[in-house]
């Protein structure tokens, strides 16, 4: 791989995506995978490419992205704010197009604890008045 990338991280819920973006087809590799091999038939699959075709990239970078932690969905997620996070690196005059779709604010929706005396975050044990 060439030594001239452009570098950007992106994360969603407990996943990180490393992404690296280099000039070439518009191939995207994840964890030395293909991208429709890696994540299979993901509906949330479409939203990968969202930043190129919002900064009218599409095809002009290929990607490599190493991503660990969390599930499809998450991983779909920090791999997407990854290549908006690069795509602003090498289109600075991008950011507005960017900002408006939302691709440049981490999401910082999370699981929430769970709490002693509940049973998960929020349910409590049903109540008895005798």
């Amino acid at each position: 791989m060439s030594t001239n990338y452009i570098y950007g991280t992106g994360r969603r819920k407990t996943s990180v995506a490393r992404v690296r973006l280099v000039p070439g087809d518009g191939s995207i590799i994840v964890n030395g995978k293909p991208v429709d091999e890696y994540f299979g038939r993901t509906p949330t699959l479409g939203g990968l490419r969202l930043p190129f075709r919002v900064t009218e990239t599409d095809g002009r970078y290929s990607a490599s992205v190493l991503v660990a932690g969390g599930g499809v969905s998450g991983q779909v997620g920090a791999v997407r704010h990854g290549i908006a996070r690069a795509l602003l690196r090498a289109h600075p005059d991008a950011r507005p197009a960017l900002r408006e779709a939302g691709l440049l604010t981490r999401d910082p929706r999370a699981k929430e604890r769970k709490k002693y005396g509940l049973k998960r975050a929020r349910k409590a044990p049903q109540y008895t008045k005798r």
